[in-house]
């Protein structure tokens, strides 16, 4: 279902200073995933000084769906004067290597238009289960084999391949309980329903002082500043693991170069506004600007590097 309560109004862009022309264009930006979850919430975190920034209305569009391939294909086959992009992250090119058949291909049919972050995630339990780290959570599991499970905001998202990631380093096997967004597998595993879930920093920080989760390590290679007491999953008992995800706009292939200028200013500016790297911060999202010729090459280094790591997890999807 689409998501229009984010709608910037086109009075926004007259006092911006535009024509009647241009405000009648209304860029939308696709979030992939159910409301609620990562993407969403840093779509609607920048969308209103994006819309005074570009000098025209920004709505926030929820077209969730099998691991947010949904949503790429539908960016990917807008017209390319339709200012259409998609909040995306690692999923993005998770998807490339997870299902075998796309209508899109993750790589050449986007153009990228700004990096705005990085973020890591945190394996966090249900404090039923007896661990206390990640190398006590792992041996719980091998004595008890197909008895535990993971929640995820759906097949295909981060918050699956992580933890289908972590499962294949650790040799241990967790029954999967796909959802439509992080919250909803948060609240599962705080209701006991699930045991374990991996979901991203912002997610994680209002509960790193809660009773009802207990956060067992962070999967960035060090410790995040956001959870400084938090382990990492590599020193608190799986070496080798690490799992993160940079976030940034893509458009259709097709967009023309005026217009990807023409956001990625849009951006640079806002990771200049004091307010808009306040509420970041809170998101435990890292800002990272960087040129877009620089994003295309972390994008074709990141999709390799995802396709080692479906393949590590033994992930499929037919």
């Amino acid at each position: 279902m689409i998501d229009r309560r984010h709608f910037i109004g086109t009075g926004l862009a007259l006092a911006a200073g535009t024509s009647m022309a241009q405000t009648q264009r209304v860029a939308r930006i696709v979030v992939p995933f159910a409301a609620g979850g990562v993407q969403d919430q840093l779509a609607r975190a920048i969308s209103n000084e994006l819309a005074i920034a570009l000098g025209q209305p920004v709505i926030v569009e929820n077209r969730p769906g099998a691991g947010g391939t949904v949503g790429a294909g539908f960016v990917a086959r807008a017209a390319a004067d339709s200012n259409t992009m998609i909040l995306a992250a690692a999923s993005h090119n998770i998807s490339g290597s997870l299902y075998p058949k796309l209508a899109y291909d993750p790589q050449k049919d986007f153009a990228p238009m700004a990096h705005i972050g990085n973020a890591g995630y945190v394996l966090m339990i249900n404090p039923d289960v007896p661990a206390k780290n990640a190398a006590e959570f792992i041996r719980y599991a091998k004595a008890n084999p197909g008895k535990l499970n993971f929640a995820s905001a759906g097949v295909g998202s981060a918050t699956h391949l992580s933890m289908a990631y972590f499962c294949g380093l650790a040799g241990i096997d967790l029954v999967h309980l796909p959802l439509k967004a992080t919250g909803e597998a948060i609240t599962e595993v705080i209701s006991g329903r699930a045991h374990a879930v991996i979901a991203a920093s912002i997610g994680a920080l209002a509960f790193a002082k809660d009773s009802r989760l207990r956060l067992l390590g962070v999967t960035s290679p060090k410790r995040s500043k956001y959870l400084p007491d938090v382990p990492t999953i590599a020193e608190s008992g799986l070496p080798g693991y690490q799992f993160d995800s940079w976030f940034g706009l893509l458009g259709p292939v097709t967009t023309p170069v005026a217009e990807i200028n023409r956001v990625h200013a849009a951006i640079g500016k806002l990771l200049k506004d004091p307010v808009v790297l306040e509420r970041l911060d809170k998101q435990g999202i890292e800002p990272a600007f960087m040129s877009n010729p620089d994003f295309a090459k972390l994008l074709a280094v990141d999709y390799e590097r995802m396709a080692k790591v479906v393949k590590a997890s033994g992930a499929k999807i037919e």
